[in-house]
């Protein structure tokens, strides 16, 4: 692939499983040269909210993940989520997910945009791959 490929992501989903794909993936990409955009709507709003992202739920009987996760060295969400901003990985918050949650950006992570689905679409519209989590 060429290096102005462009990767959307939408986070609809808020567990610590999902947060790992997703800012795996953007940080993938983004060491790789592509053009990264994570539309965060609904429960994936949890993967960039100030407080949330620090305490992301395990699914039920996968605990034994989290001994898996420190015994490998696995990077914290924090840690993953600073690495997307440094590497310029566009962050959108979904601004009717917010509204319906009463939250504001001030609620969420220095850095990321809020705007409507309009504003990822046209983000995405020139995706060379896109993905849901």
């Amino acid at each position: 692939m060429e290096n102005n490929t462009r990767v959307a992501i939408i986070a609809a989903n808020g567990g610590l499983f999902d947060a790992y794909k997703v800012f795996n993936i953007a940080t993938a990409a983004a060491a790789s040269d592509k053009e990264v955009g994570i539309f965060f709507t609904f429960e994936g709003l949890n993967l960039i909210h100030k407080e949330a992202h620090k305490n992301l739920p395990l699914p039920e009987g996968k605990e034994h993940f989290q001994e898996g996760f420190e015994n490998a060295n696995v990077p914290s969400i924090s840690e993953l989520l600073g690495m997307a901003q440094e590497m310029g990985v566009k962050m959108i918050g979904c601004q009717m997910t917010m509204d319906v949650m009463n939250l504001d950006k001030d609620n969420f992570v220095d850095g990321i945009e809020v705007g409507g689905a309009a504003s990822f679409i046209e983000f995405a519209k020139d995706a060379d791959i896109s993905l849901t989590f």
